[in-house]
This record gives C-alpha cells, structure tokens and sequence, in this order.
C-alpha cells in the first residue's frame, strides 16, 4: 500500500504504526508518530490500522552534546 510518509510517497507492507515503525528499524521509545495531523499515543500503535493514502510523520528524537 502506498502511505506518505514524512512527505515522501512510499510503497510499504505494514498493516499497523507498530509495524510501520519497525520496519524502518526505528527505536519507538524515541519516536513520536501523527497520523494525519494527529498525534497517535504508543499505547495505541498496535491497533493503529494503516490504509492506503494516509499521510504519517514518523519524528525521532536523538540526543546528543
């Protein structure tokens, strides 16, 4: 299914965010997610359905000094 995924059109086999997130290796204790301009509690990616079009913003904090 096709997603836009922090403005880039990408063709992705996930189902949920969870496994969205997976699959592009990020660590999700570090990820914020917003599903068409809404911001989806961790609590809630499992059950978080994808379907094609949707427009996702995956944000992953690093730290550094």
């Amino acid at each position: 299914m096709q997603l836009k995924i922090n403005g880039e059109t990408r063709e992705v086999a996930a189902r949920t965010l969870s496994e969205l997130i997976h699959q592009f290796g990020l660590n999700e204790r570090l990820v914020v997610a917003e599903v068409d301009g809404e911001i989806i509690d961790r609590s809630e990616w499992e059950e978080a359905r994808l379907t094609e079009g949707m427009c996702i913003e995956l944000v992953q904090f690093v730290g550094g000094g």
